[in-house]
């Protein structure tokens, strides 16, 4: 069965982190739908003055933020000791399990392009050990399409395997069509599928879809991409839902009010970080 669109969500211009301009696709109130994702924000600025004032260090309990960048680079630091970058087509991977503080500049460079998920932790797993990892481009598989090409970021595509993921499972790829051209992805039938269109509008499930627009899709076994009369870049997010209660507060994302309430004690009790190496 095909799956088709459910539901579209077009974000909308706001700042964060020390005056960072970015799109706000999903937030809030899209955790039902979007389940297992419970945030996507999108970069895209031939503006330096529009990032480079970055992150500063904060603090991340309960999930997992996974960034990439297609275009421009961008540093991360934390307090268990990394301090790495990534740029021009790679991802960063951060387990914030138990508690981790972390800071993110953004060096000005000719275009920042990409964007930043939060995925969501298993109540299981909300306290496990934080760690961080990246994904450079020596690491991630570019297959070649008959009208474009497909890079492998996480989980696996027709018998190629990428950066997999410990918690929850997650094929993440970047799908890059030519004008007119289309590709066919399948799917696990009761997976949680999300399309994000990166640059240009696209087709999905024969539905047209504006830029910067992320896709909730129905059931099903496979979905269609299809470019219109210019290049699409679009992104593809498959998961599985959690189906538990979230109880989120800022940068911390919990399943109780009673867990939020002690991460944010813990803060204040200077208890927060609870391991410092990484697994």
């Amino acid at each position: 069965m095909e799956r088709k669109i459910q539901q579209q969500v077009t974000g909308y211009r706001t700042q964060d982190g020390a005056g960072v301009s970015l799109v706000r696709v999903l937030g809030g109130s899209t955790v039902q739908e979007f389940d297992p994702i419970l945030m996507l924000d999108s970069f895209d600025s031939i503006n330096p003055e529009d990032y480079i004032a970055g992150f500063p260090m904060h603090p991340h309990r309960g999930i997992e933020t996974i960034s990439y960048v297609y275009r421009g680079r961008m540093t991360h630091r934390d307090s268990l000791g990394h301090e790495d970058t990534i740029g021009d087509g790679e991802v960063q991977w951060m387990t914030a399990g138990s508690g981790i503080l972390h800071e993110e500049k953004l060096p000005a460079s000719e275009r920042m392009l990409g964007v930043q998920l939060w995925l969501n932790l298993p109540a299981k797993d909300k306290m496990v050990p934080p760690a961080y990892h990246s994904i450079k481009n020596a690491d991630i598989e570019e297959i070649a399409l008959e009208n474009g090409k497909l890079r492998l970021l996480a989980g696996e595509y027709e018998g190629s395997k990428g950066y997999q993921s410990h918690f929850l499972p997650l094929d993440y790829y970047d799908v890059h069509l030519n004008p007119n051209a289309s590709i066919v992805l399948k799917t696990g039938r009761e997976r949680s599928v999300m399309v994000f269109t990166l640059l240009g509008d696209a087709y999905v499930g024969g539905e047209l879809v504006k830029e910067k627009t992320a896709v909730k899709l129905t059931a099903g076994d496979r979905v269609e991409l299809k470019a219109t009369d210019t290049n699409a870049q679009v992104l593809f997010v498959s998961s599985t839902r959690l189906e538990e209660p979230v109880v989120w507060g800022g940068p911390i994302v919990m399943n109780t009010k009673e867990e939020l309430n002690k991460a944010f004690d813990d803060l204040r009790r200077g208890t927060f970080l609870q391991h410092e190496i990484a697994y």
